[in-house]
């Protein structure tokens, strides 16, 4: 069989061709070996450039009419509480800081490997409650091995508990637990109100995908323009998304497929427009502790898109048999062990 040289230099009536679909914003893709000639590119997928346009195979070009501006990383922690409302222990059965610190790690990984992302401001804050100084001294150590900048908060609970309810919706006494929980996603809201754009608020027992921020921040330019709407962005497949058949919509990101979902926990991506829009709900979770305590967060999730992906982008590390935990058909063990201490 004759082999096929693909390697010939292009003659000078082609290149003048390229030029001209450069000039026009054409991509063109030589079907013999699958190289993008515009771009003297022989991979398909990152084509897409931040706040320009969306490209994805083969359904062409989408231009970004909703460009990201920057992205404040809110992180709650409390590294002294091993569960919020339960007494068994997580999947490796380690202190609950360890989970914080890898949860950090996989965080500030996955928002500087991509570097279209130099191109948005990306913040981070921590809310802390109670941790020990040994304890925030192990999180100061994880910001600064990646020589990255962060504001710590301690969080003072009793600036938020005369406006807690004591009765939750079940009739039930509130427990301190519950309340430094409350003040600390109070505080975060606060915090919000301060950033430019987007705000991902993040607990500390989630740990993310390398490429979890980026298709975060390119499918929300994505779908935001497709929608011409502000959206939600869920990072984490939750398995008891799956207890109930649900008619959906089905969205195509950057490298990942979504789809709609009507709940998720507190850990969300968001802008700031939502978050004002619906501040009145997002304080109810901070003064009433609800039946479910995410209520207020799907009721939101009625009037504006909230999407998830599938596979999952980050895994909340609880109890192996938790509902709301590992998230299924990924390699959870692989994750934990990409964000090694």
């Amino acid at each position: 069989m004759k082999n096929i040289d693909y390697t010939k230099k292009p003659s000078f009536l082609r290149k003048i061709f390229i030029k001209i679909c450069r000039k026009l914003g054409y991509e063109i893709i030589d079907q013999n070996n699958f190289v993008i000639v515009t771009r003297n590119k022989n991979d398909v997928s990152g084509l897409s450039e931040l706040g320009k346009n969306s490209i994805n195979l083969p359904l062409g070009k989408i231009k970004i009419t909703r460009p990201v501006k920057a992205l404040d990383i809110i992180i709650r922690t409390c590294t002294n509480v091993n569960m919020l409302t339960q007494n068994k222990i997580r999947l490796f059965e380690k202190e609950k800081i360890e989970y914080t610190l890898r949860t950090i790690k996989s965080l500030i990984n996955s928002s500087t490997l991509n570097s279209q992302l130099r191109k948005i401001n990306i913040n981070y804050k921590v809310i802390d409650h109670n941790s020990s100084k040994e304890n925030l001294e192990k999180i100061d150590s994880i910001f600064k091995n990646f020589n990255q900048d962060y504001k710590l908060i301690n969080l003072d609970v009793s600036k938020f508990e005369k406006d807690i309810e004591k009765i939750n919706e079940r009739g039930e006494k509130v427990s301190s637990n519950q309340m430094s929980n409350m003040a600390n996603i109070n505080q975060s809201l606060i915090e919000a109100g301060k950033a430019d754009d987007l705000i991902y608020f993040v607990e500390d027992d989630y740990l993310h995908q390398k490429n979890s921020i980026s298709e975060m921040i390119f499918t929300y330019e994505r779908i935001a323009s497709q929608l011409n709407k502000e959206i939600v962005i869920c990072p984490t497949d939750y398995p008891y998304l799956y207890t109930k058949a649900d008619l959906t919509q089905n969205f195509l990101g950057e490298n990942s497929h979504w789809r709609k979902v009507d709940e998720t926990l507190c850990t969300f991506l968001t802008s700031r427009k939502i978050i004002e829009k619906h501040w009145d709900r997002y304080l109810s979770m901070c003064k009433k502790e609800h039946a479910p305590f995410e209520k207020p967060l799907h009721e939101i999730y009625k009037e504006e898109i909230c999407i998830s992906p599938i596979p999952s982008l980050a895994i909340h590390f609880t109890n192996i048999n938790s509902i709301f935990g590992l998230s299924p058909n990924v390699d959870w063990r692989q994750i934990w062990s990409e964000n090694n201490l």
